[in-house]
């Protein structure tokens, strides 16, 4: 073999195994998804979002490798703002509340009619049927896809002023809500003065006095420390919300086939181990803010039921919120109608 021919082996060897080398890296090229949820780490959402990547790392082999940004660093705390940004792609994925979702597709608000669930069961069939894969499915026009919904708790009113038994209890209480109307619907016919503000503001606020409390799932106060200003924890569980796993639509579509449905499956997996973990968790959380100082009220059948009564007498006005269809969808597959 001449000198020449041998140059030209050489560069046609090196050439191929570029070739492979690059074929290889393109075929294994990971995708990095950066997800932020608006909790601590160490919070119910904050530990739901890394079984989600983990689980996603090990059924992709790491091809897809979501990253976990919590304490809404990535949205500047601004919950709404992320439903923007998953939509424009600025942002590749959120755990973001339904009441949050509610703002841009008002069925959400559904989920969130007072005392519209009797136990988490039911809770589950309604997320898992097709009112909840309606809701889902609603979130393409917001260049959003919708992989799962996921339980919350049911939620509780904690305030440093008095115990809530019944709703007369309510009366004059400066109370947290979300950016909500349908919350400030709820809790102004019943006396409280209903105060939206971002979640970020809420324990500064409380320490303040600038509101008396706030209402959420019974991990959000332990989660966030309310108990060091905060005193009582009433057990109301007079509205749920749930939560939405989302990507960015186009970013979805990006991959493929065997990714989608790696991932698909992994936010299924997620949504489970959120119900399991939440509802076993529960009883727990109560005893250990208990156990740090707050009184915890228990209301009885009786006490609840009074605060059930006066929120049925409401829904006439949620129906606007909510809107007339879905509303009665909702009531309709529950047999409350």
């Amino acid at each position: 073999m001449t000198a020449h021919a041998k140059i030209t082996l050489k560069a046609t060897l090196l050439s191929c195994a570029a070739a492979a080398t690059l074929w290889s890296s393109m075929a294994h090229a990971q995708t990095t998804v950066r997800l932020g949820v608006g909790d601590p780490i160490g919070s119910s959402v904050g530990q739901t979002a890394q079984f989600f990547a983990d689980r996603v790392r090990e059924a992709t082999g790491g091809e897809v490798d979501i990253q976990v940004f919590p304490d809404g660093v990535l949205f500047g705390g601004n919950q709404n703002a992320a439903v923007n940004m998953v939509e424009n792609g600025s942002l590749d994925a959120t755990i973001l509340s339904t009441s949050v979702y509610a703002s841009f597709e008002p069925c959400m608000n559904a989920i969130s009619l007072p005392y519209l669930f009797s136990d988490y069961k039911e809770f589950r069939r309604y997320l898992e049927g097709e009112p909840g894969q309606n809701l889902l499915a609603s979130l393409d026009r917001l260049n959003t896809e919708g992989l799962a919904l996921m339980i919350r708790t049911f939620r509780h009113v904690t305030n440093s002023k008095r115990p809530i038994e019944t709703p007369d209890d309510l009366q004059g209480l400066k109370l947290r809500v979300p950016n909500n109307k349908l919350w400030v619907e709820f809790f102004g016919p019943l006396g409280a003065n209903p105060t939206p503000m971002a979640f970020t503001e809420v324990y500064t606020a409380l320490q303040l006095g600038t509101i008396d409390g706030q209402e959420n799932p019974v991990e959000v106060p332990l989660a966030n420390k309310f108990h060091e200003v905060q005193d009582y924890l009433s057990l109301t569980g007079h509205l749920s919300d749930g939560y939405v796993l989302a990507f960015n639509q186009d970013l979805w579509e990006s991959l493929d086939a065997a990714s989608q449905d790696a991932v698909l499956k992994a936010a299924q997996e997620t949504a489970q181990f959120k119900l399991e973990t939440d509802t076993a968790r529960e009883d727990e959380i109560v005893a250990e803010l208990e156990g740090l100082g707050m009184q915890v009220n228990r209301l009885s059948p009786e006490q609840k039921a009074a605060f059930q009564d006066r929120a049925l007498a409401l829904y006439p006005n949620f129906e606007e919120l909510v809107g007339g269809q879905c509303m009665d969808e909702t009531l309709t597959f529950l047999g409350r109608k």
